[in-house]
């Protein structure tokens, strides 16, 4: 039995009425007629209808803490805010690529809006950290409450799992009574005092790490690596991560956001410009990004940092490995492969990137697993050649990544988009660690990239108050 889903209305209804409608549905397909139709092989059934104007953080902060999450894409067009879990993809290293095949079932049940959301480690061969056990090597959530926006179009769903989900229809419904659905505004958010910053590595040791790096291209052992910090804030009580994940996405259009929180005190949140690839149907996109500059305080002085940015020869040879590597990778893939466009410029709210894009088309039976297998890391955030850089950075780096520079989005049957997982956060409790990188190549001076990397993490110490703690000094 393929997933079934109510027809779009025209009229919106009210979030009590949806919910009531959706009860309904569900209440229907989950009877003994509707579970003995699916038979005995799984099927998603996801059951929707229209819901008023709820903003879907909003209605995330609502909703009971643990397993939530929240995606959108950047430039708008799909917005989710989810709930609960359907199912749930969560394995050890090594595992992601053959776990995700074996739900691609499941996702062909689907009428096409079924979707997993998750997100995988930077590194799945490093030993990971306490602060990331939570996460997993990778996680996928097929949630069990939707609150979605499409094209302007609103919907509350649910999504069943039969016949597994047989037996747990008073429980699925007294979840979907108690589920929030706010339809009024919050005030904006009142954040905690910063109190401590510390980073891994502090100043010394990032030079001490850029020289490394200098060394090793002079050696002819790597072209590029990407550096990263870790900067850690303690506050002087605990962290909405959802009103902090609100304030994130006001302040940085343009990007894609995304929250990811698999238990109740343990949050990943960011707002990344850089997507890893997208997948309609065969059809892929991928994108080179490199190179930052900030936005200019007046239009000359924007014209000026645009400019410098795309005349940098520097920043134009880091932009140069990420687009091989990336060209390289795919194209035994794919059946056609082609550059979109000249290099450009990446425009942002507060910085900018150099950016070139590769559009192709898949060769028969290559699925998201295969993309994400061979795609990440990019040269973006771990180096060229890859093998040497990632060797390079797992001797050296003295702090776990995590989800940090992963890949982060959602795998659908006619569809997939991720994200790479940057200019992130981990919120836990009343901490909060800050992960950025700058790329390393010949010519980069530690001070610089030091720099850029504060730069980078503006948006979030704008919101938190965290100016003027930088800990070069």
């Amino acid at each position: 039995m393929a997933a079934r889903r109510c027809g779009v209305l025209r009229r919106e209804a009210r979030p009590g009425r949806a919910r009531w409608r959706l009860a309904g549905l569900v209440s229907r397909a989950l009877s003994g007629g509707a579970v003995e139709e699916a038979g005995l092989e799984e099927r998603v059934v996801r059951l929707s209808v229209p819901v008023g104007e709820v903003d879907p953080l909003l209605w995330l902060a609502a909703q009971r803490p643990g397993s939530r999450l929240y995606w959108s894409a950047r430039g708008g067009g799909f917005e989710v805010a989810a709930a609960g879990e359907a199912d749930a993809l969560v394995g050890w290293p090594g595992e992601c690529p053959a776990a995700l095949r074996k739900r691609q079932g499941l996702l062909l049940a689907g009428d096409g809006g079924t979707r997993y959301y998750g997100g995988a480690r930077f590194d799945p061969a490093r030993r990971p950290g306490a602060e990331w056990e939570p996460f997993g090597a990778y996680r996928f959530v097929l949630p069990r409450f939707e609150l979605r926006v499409r094209e302007g179009m609103r919907e509350l769903a649910c999504n069943l799992v039969l016949p597994r989900d047989a037996d747990r229809r008073e429980e699925i419904l007294e979840e979907l009574e108690a589920l929030p659905l706010p339809e009024e505004e919050l005030p904006a958010p009142r954040f905690p005092a910063p109190l401590r910053r510390s980073d891994a590595p502090g100043f010394a040791g990032w030079r001490a790490g850029v020289g490394r790096a200098l060394a090793a291209f002079e050696e002819g052992r790597m072209d590029k690596v990407v550096l990263a910090r870790r900067a850690a804030f303690s506050f002087g009580g605990p962290l909405d991560a959802p009103a902090l994940a609100r304030a994130l996405r006001a302040v940085t259009p343009g990007c894609f956001h995304f929250y990811f929180e698999p238990q109740e005190g343990a949050a990943f949140l960011g707002a990344s410009p850089e997507r890893l690839y997208r997948r309609e149907g065969r059809s892929v996109t991928s994108e080179a990004v490199a190179g930052t500059r900030p936005r200019g305080s007046s239009e000359a002085d924007d014209r000026a940092l645009g400019g410098e940015l795309l005349g940098s020869e520097k920043d134009r040879e880091e932009h140069a490995y990420v687009l091989r590597s990336i060209r390289e990778e795919l194209a035994p893939l794919c059946e056609s492969l082609r550059a979109d466009g000249d290099v450009s410029e990446m425009r942002l709210a507060s910085r900018r990137h150099l950016v070139a894009r590769l559009r192709g088309v898949l060769r028969p039976g290559v699925t998201d697993a295969d993309l994400l297998e061979t795609l990440h890391p990019t040269p973006a955030v771990g180096g060229y050649p890859r093998r040497a850089a990632l060797a390079e950075l797992r001797s050296s780096e003295p702090f776990d990544r995590g989800w940090y520079a992963g890949p982060v989005g959602w795998i659908g049957a006619g569809g997939a988009e991720f994200a790479v997982g940057i200019r992130s956060g981990l919120v836990r409790g009343s901490e909060l660690a800050l992960f950025s990188g700058a790329g390393i190549v010949r010519g980069s001076a530690a001070a610089e990239e030091w720099a850029e990397i504060e730069q980078k993490i503006s948006d979030f110490a704008g919101i938190l108050g965290l100016e003027g703690r930088d800990a070069s000094g």
